[in-house]
C-alpha cells in the first residue's frame, strides 16, 4: 500500500468520524438547550441557578466546541469518548464593580 492509499483511507475513516460526531451534535445541542430552559425556570422560580447544572453545562458547551474544532480540522484529537469528557470552568458571572467611597479634596483656603 502506497502513502497515497493511506491517506486516502485515513481521510475516508475520518469523514465517517466526523458524520458520527455530526449526529452527536444534535443531541448535544438538544440537551444543551434543555439545560439553558431549565436554568432560565430556575433563576425565575427560586432566584438562582443550579451550580451542577451550571457546571454540566459549561462542560457540554465545551464538548460541542471540541466537536466544532475536530470537524473543522483544527484538531486530530476525537471528542468524547475517544478523550475525556471536558471539565467544567468556574463561572464567569459579573458581579458589579465594588463601591468604593469618594472623599472630596479639601479645596485650598481663598
Amino acid at each position: 500500500m502506497n502513502n497515497r492509499n493511506a491517506e486516502r483511507e485515513s481521510l475516508i475513516l475520518r469523514a465517517i468520524w466526523m458524520l458520527v460526531f455530526f449526529f452527536v451534535w444534535q443531541l448535544a445541542e438538544l440537551a444543551l438547550l434543555l439545560v439553558v430552559v431549565v436554568q432560565l425556570i430556575m433563576r425565575a422560580v427560586k432566584g438562582r441557578v443550579d451550580e451542577s447544572l451550571q457546571a454540566f453545562g459549561d462542560s457540554l458547551s465545551q464538548y460541542v466546541a471540541q466537536i466544532g474544532r475536530f470537524g473543522t480540522f483544527n484538531t486530530d484529537r476525537k471528542p468524547w469518548p475517544m478523550s475525556d469528557w471536558p471539565t467544567p470552568r468556574p463561572a464567569d458571572v459579573e458581579t458589579p464593580p465594588p463601591v468604593t467611597s469618594v472623599t472630596p479634596k479639601e479645596e485650598p483656603p481663598v
